[in-house]
């Protein structure tokens, strides 16, 4: 399976709050790419450093990558395709997604070598 791919401009953070945390203000207002998930266990924020003043626990800086889709929930192997080459560059990462697609976050420093080994695997990166 061979899809696109871009990156999205500017830097992220991943954060980690505690679960009954109020999501502030300046990440919900952004219209920079932002993701939030809240468990039991945690609440977790992706979003560009530069609303990311309040947060206490944050790992960056980070990019992400944007899986052109849509695609169908019952399309299976979509994230594989990316992660599969990913994993065999020893390039951690940080996976989100939406309703019609998926992001994979890679740290800064490992862009350009993520961008490198996903169009070896086939994959088209749309600059």
């Amino acid at each position: 399976m061979y899809l696109s791919f871009s990156v999205l401009p500017g830097s992220f953070v991943v954060a980690r709050l505690e679960p009954n945390t109020d999501v502030p203000y300046t990440v919900l207002a952004s219209r920079d790419f932002i993701s939030i998930t809240r468990t039991d266990d945690e609440l977790s924020i992706v979003c560009s450093e530069n609303v990311a003043t309040d947060l206490a626990k944050v790992d960056q800086p980070w990019r992400a990558i944007k899986v052109h889709g849509p695609f169908a929930f019952d399309q299976t192997g979509v994230l594989a395709s990316f992660l599969n080459p990913l994993a065999n560059a020893s390039i951690g990462i940080f996976a989100t997604s939406t309703f019609d697609t998926d992001y994979i976050l890679v740290k800064s420093e490992n862009l350009e070598h993520a961008v490198q080994a996903l169009q070896v695997a086939g994959h088209r990166f749309l600059a």
